[in-house]
This record gives structure tokens, sequence and C-alpha cells, in this order.
């Protein structure tokens, strides 16, 4: 199954940035980025749901200018919305049982291909 999220999400730094500018933005930037993420997931997956998943992440960037791992931080705000999607269970070791990172350049479409593979 797949779920692409059209457009760049905030790398591991933007979220740094935006705690140390205030006590609640952080938060504020996870929920919101959540959300977005959730509202794909609803028209995407149409309810499915999984006990157990290896997921693989195909991050297709606008150009080299952030590292590989700052990227690959929004795995946590797209696994945490698919908890709240009710895709999993939870995110923790029995429901997620590996993922991969990969990565590409798209000038023209950043996006996020989610491959949810169901055991």
């Amino acid at each position: 199954m797949k779920l692409v999220i059209a457009g760049k999400l905030p790398g591991l730094n933007d979220y740094i940035d935006a705690c140390r500018a205030n006590r609640y933005a952080g938060a504020e930037m996870k929920r919101s980025i959540q959300e977005i993420i959730l509202w794909e997931i609803i028209s995407q997956l149409n309810g499915k749901q999984f006990a157990a998943v290896n997921v693989v992440f195909h991050w297709y960037e606008p150009n080299k200018k952030r590292d590989k791992d700052n990227i690959a931080f929004a795995k946590k705000f797209i696994l945490d919305a698919l908890q709240a999607a009710g895709t999993l269970a939870g995110d923790g070791w029995g429901q997620v049982l590996g993922f991969a990172d990969k990565f590409y350049i798209d000038k023209l479409k950043p996006r996020v291909e989610v491959e949810i593979i169901g055991e």
C-alpha cells in the first residue's frame, strides 16, 4: 500500500528551531503537520488497518541542501499520524517491524511516498 504526501515536510533542524523559538511552537508544528498527514491517510488509505508493518520511506527533495538524517526525522510525524488514523494500533516494536529510507531529487514535485508493507 502506498501513501503520498505532497511537498517537503519539516526536518529535525526546523523542529529544533521551532522548539527554541517558543516553548509551544514545536508542539504546534508537530500537531499541524500530523493533521495534514492524517487527512492524506484518510483520503488515500480508506480505513485500511495493519497489525504490523515494515515501512519504506521514499523522500523526494527539491535539492540536496538538507542532510538525509534531517529529512528522515519527519518519519516521526508520519508514524504518529498513522497511529492517530487507526491505520496502526501503535508505533512501537510490535507494530513497526522495521523501516528503510530512500532519497531522490525531484525539483518540480517534492514529496514523500510511504510504502506500507503489512505483515
